[in-house]
């Protein structure tokens, strides 16, 4: 079988959630460099895979896949036995409710705040004039991921899923310039924060996503 091609920026967030899913699940993969300050992901030959002009995709043998979520969902039902997507109705349903909450309740601030700090550390972009709005947003929004994880270790339960993993991207960028994942006054966000990003599977691409064929 063909190695998965992922066809993205070494240094996007959304390339680094996948790359992060397809490092846990011990996924072989090379990447496609696209050259997204060119616009390279604008052009004719990449709108035919991802019409949207958007990286990254993903070919698997032949298979064309986008949206960074539904490729790391894609991976890890193909690998049931890493427990990244739960089989049991009940830890499905607290599943769900944990990527809907990544998705609609950190996601929008995160991403707001961390995203300029991150770029500004690759030389981007130097505008952080809307990081203090959305670092206030995301402080009440982690107030409620206090309640949860007093009561749990990951987000939909005791064990590490999906939902966890997806918070990794901006999580760690917000925390370029700011200590909100790790104040005292929420040591249960602090510590699920701390075992996230210190996964293996995260590290491994502090420096940019790169061809992994070995684990």
């Amino acid at each position: 079988m063909a190695i998965l091609k992922l066809y993205s920026s070494s240094v996007t967030a959304c390339t680094r959630r996948t790359a992060t899913v397809l490092h846990e699940l011990k996924i072989p993969f090379e990447l496609i460099e696209v050259d997204v300050l060119s616009g390279a992901h604008k052009t004719p030959e990449f709108l035919k895979f991802q019409p949207f002009g958007q990286v990254p995709y993903i070919d698997d043998d032949g298979f064309i896949l986008y949206e960074s979520r539904a490729i790391c969902r894609y991976v890890a039902a193909k690998h049931p036995h890493s427990g990244l997507i739960p089989t049991d109705p009940k830890a499905i349903a607290l599943f769900e409710q944990a990527t809907s909450i990544e998705l609609t309740n950190f996601e929008p601030s995160a991403g707001k705040a961390g995203l300029p700090f991150y770029l500004k550390k690759l030389g981007w972009r130097d505008d952080l004039e809307d990081v203090p709005a959305n670092l206030e947003i995301l402080d009440k929004k982690l107030d409620a991921y206090e309640v949860i994880l007093s009561k749990q270790r990951y987000l939909a339960g005791d064990t590490l899923t999906l939902a966890d993993l997806f918070h990794l991207p901006y999580a760690g960028f917000v925390s370029l310039g700011s200590d909100i994942m790790t104040r005292p006054n929420r040591p249960n966000v602090a510590r699920w924060y701390n075992e996230l990003v210190a996964r293996p599977a995260w590290l491994a691409y502090q420096d940019g996503v790169k061809t992994t064929t070995e684990y």
